[in-house]
């Protein structure tokens, strides 16, 4: 089944809602006069997270490939976008995405353009993303009567400077020193995804210097790597079981997390667990973010 043409569906309905892109073709939040190009773009945004991520099943990656690898699947017109050329208009996989800037789910035009502002960056956004849905943090809510970001910053300010303004605030500091760091690393992506010239540098919670996507791209993949295959595979198997992730089920996501990290071995992990082979009552599909 997994090299079958029925993988799109698993690719998208997982895959693409785990990583918050699910409905990315229809997103009508963009300002159309800062961003004029976005409409005719985002159906191919979505559909090279689709594909790359048909790719990785089909292919046994390892879901470390999420982060690192340094391939994806464009069109002409997407090229044109992320600012290089191919031959000739179809989809085709093309490589050396690291010296291009990208790599992975932290370079998707997908992913960084739905973390943002109509017509501005938010490290807020992003690094919120990150931390919940990359590395499974929990987050308390946002407090009441908090102050709320302007559109667009005033004009003696950069977004940076107004969101680290904004995050001095007593309600607001706690949080914003878990999340802003991230997102301060990929401020080098305007609201739509596309690189732009902006200050990168900034100190992750645990005091960890970092210089922009490559670097924020090493730090999870040795620091952080348990928490992100931690939360890729209570995710996957949420979403097999149809249910929500329950404290019994911890040895098998250890065991998941333990293994060789292909995603068949963790397809098939699951579906020899007595967790699938008992399921009974299936009748939803849990929430994959």
């Amino acid at each position: 089944m997994l090299t079958s043409d029925k993988v799109r569906r698993l690719a998208t309905e997982f895959g693409c809602q785990w990583l918050h892109v699910r409905d990315f073709a229809t997103l009508d939040e963009k300002s159309e006069r800062h961003f004029p190009s976005f409409v005719g773009l985002r159906a191919d945004m979505q559909e090279e997270v689709t594909r790359f991520l048909i790719d990785l099943i089909q292919d046994n990656r390892s879901l470390l490939s999420l982060l690192d690898t340094d391939h994806t699947f464009v069109n002409a017109e997407l090229a044109k976008y992320y600012g290089f050329q191919v031959k000739g208009d179809d989809w085709q996989r093309v490589t050396a995405m690291h010296e291009k800037g990208r790599g992975g789910i932290l370079g998707f035009a997908a992913t960084l353009a739905k973390q943002a502002g109509a017509s501005r960056n938010s490290a807020i956004l992003r690094g919120t993303w990150l931390t919940e849905v990359v590395l499974g943090e929990k987050l308390p809510s946002q407090p009441k009567g908090g102050p709320v970001l302007p559109e667009e910053a005033p004009s003696d300010l950069t977004e940076r400077q107004m969101i680290e303004r904004h995050s001095r605030d007593a309600n607001c500091s706690g949080c914003h020193r878990r999340i802003d760091p991230f997102g301060f690393a990929l401020e080098g992506f305007d609201a739509i995804g596309r690189a732009r010239e902006a200050e990168t540098k900034t100190v992750l919670p645990d005091s960890t210097h970092v210089n922009g996507l490559d670097d924020l791209r090493r730090y999870l993949l040795s620091t952080r790597r348990d928490d992100f295959l931690h939360q890729f595979s209570r995710k996957l198997l949420g979403y097999a079981l149809g249910r929500s992730v329950q404290l019994s089920d911890k040895p098998l996501i250890d065991a998941m997390v333990k293994s060789d990290h292909r995603l068949g071995t963790l397809i098939e992990l699951i579906v020899q667990s007595p967790q699938f082979t008992q399921v009974r009552g299936r009748d939803h599909i849990a929430d994959a973010r």
